[in-house]
């Protein structure tokens, strides 16, 4: 048996050997493609399950949003948020003539204390309540605060009409002796949002870029045509005015939204985005808004599975709970800053015994950590989803947590080559 093994091996290599390069090529290139089809199909099937219960997610907000009123915010042209800025002033010097100038004037703003955070099932996602609060001129304690609002008024109305895009640092220095802190104009920046009903970035003010993107993906960006593949090895910087980003199109299987920079890199040099078709995102730790609203878009124009890929730790799946439901801070834009379905793929927990990560690998869980694992058992995102519970309930067990890069002690491209791979082909998704 093993002499006719050892002979079959023979003339199999001297067919090799004397098959022409082409063929050869040919053989490798059809040999790869099925490996790849392999690894792929469970991804393909939740990618075709998505498509299909993407429509009904319309259908599930409209039912909804006939039995809770909430305050949400929509995409608008400038010409329109210049007219609702515009209003409020007439308002406020109606007041003023009215009042003959015995009361002043107050603005009516929706409240985004936490006591107004609402979260919707049906939705998956933190929005804001119907609750108001006043703020009034000739209030003592909020005289400066309502000065600060309509500064912001005025100075975001002279943004929008000359079409240009500042930043949030940019606006604070405006009027650095009345504002004082930056704080207080962001704070202000996302009521007059509310107010409005326009998004923030409708309002031309936006956070330094901090996101990262690679693979296949390709749009136009202020005119310019796009192409992801073709950035260099750092992929392509995600710009803060997405409003900007139009035509976008994709042959990638599925999105992989990656929390830290090094592993994002690793992904991007290996360009693991050719061999497995996909897009490779990452905020490098703590989502900012044009990475949640870039990530929103690619799902609702795409309707691509998204797989997450951060730290087992809680924190990994607080970034993650952030892309998925949500911040309290802007809940009142969340419709265009969560992206729902998002499934973990990794690094899980069960990870760590699974791929028998040494233990040198494993940290063991502060007393932080263990209190914050224990607080987002309580979260609507984990209680909904009993895989994720199970998960969670292994860490705070065990007491050990770890890094995506701990994988590396397997080999340095042990993530692109056998981890991912392995997770895509038996679907090891939750």
């Amino acid at each position: 048996s093993i002499s006719l093994n050892r002979n079959f091996r023979e003339r199999e290599e001297l067919a090799l050997s004397i098959m022409p390069p082409s063929k050869k090529t040919k053989n490798k290139r059809l040999e790869t493609a099925q490996d790849v089809d392999q690894v792929l199909k469970k991804c393909r099937l939740l990618k075709q399950e998505q498509h299909e219960n993407f429509f009904n997610e319309g259908e599930t907000k409209k039912v909804c949003a006939v039995k809770e009123e909430i305050v949400e915010v929509q995409e608008l042209p400038s010409e329109h948020v210049m007219e609702g800025m515009e209003s409020i002033a007439i308002q406020i010097a109606q007041q003023i003539m009215e009042n003959s100038n015995k009361s002043g004037f107050s603005l009516q703003i929706p409240s985004r204390a936490a006591s107004n955070q609402i979260y919707v099932e049906e939705w998956d996602r933190i929005v804001l309540g119907p609750k108001t609060s006043t703020r009034s001129f000739i209030n003592v304690k909020e005289s400066r605060k309502t000065a600060i609002t309509v500064r912001v008024l005025q100075l975001l109305h002279k943004v929008l009409g000359s079409n240009i895009h500042i930043t949030k640092r940019d606006l604070f220095y405006t009027d650095v002796k009345l504002f004082v802190d930056q704080s207080e104009s962001d704070g202000v920046l996302d009521d007059l949002a509310c107010m409005i009903g326009c998004t923030r970035s409708n309002l031309h003010v936006v956070a330094s870029d901090k996101g990262l993107v690679v693979g296949r993906i390709q749009f136009t960006e202020d005119g310019d045509e796009i192409d992801c593949t073709k950035m260099g090895v750092g992929g392509k910087a995600i710009p803060p005015y997405i409003d900007k980003i139009d035509n976008i199109h994709s042959d990638a299987e599925f999105v992989l939204l990656v929390e830290k920079e090094a592993a994002y890199m690793r992904l991007a040099e290996d360009r693991f985005y050719h061999k497995y078709p996909c897009i490779v995102i990452t905020a490098k730790g703590q989502p900012d808004v044009a990475t949640r609203m870039f990530l929103n878009r690619i799902y609702t124009e795409l309707k691509i599975p998204v797989l997450g890929l951060v730290d087992s730790d809680p924190y990994g799946l607080k970034i993650l709970s952030v892309y998925l439901s949500g911040s309290k801070n802007m809940s009142y834009d969340s419709a265009s800053l969560t992206t729902p379905n998002i499934q973990w793929l990794g690094l899980r927990p069960s990870d760590l015994n699974k791929y028998k990560l040494p233990d040198q690998c494993r940290l063991d869980m502060t007393p932080t950590d263990i209190k914050m694992g224990k607080e987002l058992l309580k979260e609507s995102f984990i209680t909904k989803n009993p895989k994720w519970a199970k998960e969670l309930e292994i860490m705070i067990n065990t007491k050990q947590k770890a890094e995506i890069q701990a994988l590396s002690s397997f080999g340095f491209q042990y993530i692109t080559e056998e981890y991912l791979p392995r997770k895509l082909k038996e679907g090891d998704w939750i």
